[in-house]
């Protein structure tokens, strides 16, 4: 079940419950946007350019379960190569399945 334009789906868990789980392509929206903001932000600090990091980043710790930007980009990564990974005969050995996204 997807609930229309916020990003989130339903999901059975393992105990039979359903979960809500944040929709991958919200999720890498919003860490591109999350990124390019801090670069931005980086290069010349602008008040419009910080209140929307502020805005990006709070949504992000929202949809990812956290209080703290840091965490929320960690469960998102997780979240991210959850959902692109293959079935596991064909994984890479080394487990390494994509790109981190550095905080």
């Amino acid at each position: 079940m997807v609930f229309r334009g916020s990003g989130i789906r339903s999901e059975k868990s393992r105990e039979g419950r359903y979960v809500l789980v944040p929709d991958p392509k919200v999720v890498r929206k919003l860490l591109t946007r999350y990124a390019s903001l801090r670069i931005a932000q980086a290069e010349r600090e602008r008040e419009a350019t910080a209140r929307e990091l502020e805005d990006v980043s709070y949504t992000l710790c929202v949809m990812m379960g956290t209080s703290d930007i840091r965490d929320a980009v960690g469960r998102a990564d997780a979240l991210l190569a959850g959902a692109g990974r293959a079935p596991a005969a064909t994984t890479d050995p080394d487990g390494e399945n994509g790109l981190r996204l550095a905080v």
